[in-house]
């Protein structure tokens, strides 16, 4: 099969496309065909070294397809699946474990499937979990314009706060706004004493930040006493390890960095929030911007638009016709 291999760590170049044998799935999954693959910043960070994996391997986590082959026949071949913890989905096939899918209809945009549930789940853990959002509250969402920014700006607004972004460029701020945001910001010196005059004075009660090191000093002043900063993404690098005696001194703040493994590790929890995904799409209360498809043999300029913040919303691979 077709797979994107990577054979050491490094920038997109090292994103190359290889003939591969197909995966074997064990009693616990099922071999799926992969039509179309999410790319998250998750998957850039595997290719850099960030995160380690023992090369020769296949990035990528999350996609849509049909499943080909399940070795205890619970699944029919065919149904029309998607998924987001399969490591090796930048392929043709991949494993995916059983309990870990979620069946999606058979009209479904493939482009939003693949790219929902990481990003989706994200957002719903995020507004839904780590800081329950409620009418009245206040919170900043960096990266607004992204694919999980876009999402957890409707789940807010939905949740009746008052959502703050911050985005780089007039475009994302029309996008930004079109999400339901409040007030849209830009990045800069002065973005925490902005967010206080807006809050007259006190802060907001959660900072949802995606973009890491360079707002992340900015997160911790934004955030009312005894608020969340809630690091959930690093698009320009890993936060410097800080004293905690900082979260003192802000007002006795408090500091999480969660992820979706963590927030769907409860039994029943995955299946809650991709639920919850799907149906809000269905319903049209959730809406996905897909801005970019590539071919599977251009995954290396997808990673290089992607860091280069060139894309707003989610960005997928076409892998394979639709079966």
């Amino acid at each position: 099969m077709k797979a994107i291999q990577i054979t050491r760590t490094g920038g997109p170049e090292v994103l190359q496309i290889a003939e591969v044998e197909s995966p074997t799935p064990s009693d616990d999954q099922v071999l799926v065909d992969v039509l179309v693959a999410g790319v998250n910043y998750i998957d850039t960070y595997y290719r850099e070294g960030i995160y380690s994996a023992t090369t020769p391997f296949i990035p990528g986590f999350e996609g849509v397809g049909r499943v080909l082959h399940d070795p205890i026949g619970k699944i029919a071949s065919g149904t029309m699946v998607a998924w987001n913890t399969a490591f090796g989905s930048y392929a043709e096939q991949v494993c995916v474990a059983r309990d870990k899918l979620v069946a999606v209809p058979n009209d479904f945009d493939l482009s939003t499937a693949a790219s929902m549930l990481l990003q989706g789940i994200t957002a719903h853990y995020l507004t839904h979990g780590v800081y329950e959002l409620a009418d009245g509250d206040n919170c900043v969402i960096t990266a607004g314009a992204g694919g999980v920014g876009l999402l957890a700006t409707q789940f807010a607004a939905a949740a009746g706060a008052n959502v703050y972004t911050v985005v780089s460029s007039d475009e994302k701020e029309e996008l930004s706004y079109q999400a339901g945001a409040t007030h849209v910001l830009r990045y800069g010196p002065e973005l925490a004493n902005q967010v206080r005059e807006l809050t007259a004075g006190k802060g907001v009660d959660v900072v949802y930040d995606g973009v890491g090191k360079d707002t992340f000093e900015q997160s911790l002043d934004m955030v009312r006493n005894r608020g969340t900063v809630c690091l959930f993404g690093a698009a320009s690098g890993p936060v410097d390890p800080i004293d905690p005696q900082i979260l003192n001194e802000k007002g006795s703040i408090f500091l999480t960095r969660p992820s979706v493994a963590g927030w769907t590790s409860r039994e029943g929890e995955f299946q809650m929030r991709a639920q919850a995904v799907v149906q809000a799409v269905v319903d049209g209360d959730l809406k996905f911007r897909v801005s970019d498809s590539y071919p599977l043999e251009e995954a290396a300029q997808a990673h290089r638009d992607l860091q280069d913040r060139k894309t707003t919303g989610s960005i997928v691979l076409r892998v394979q016709e639709a079966i």
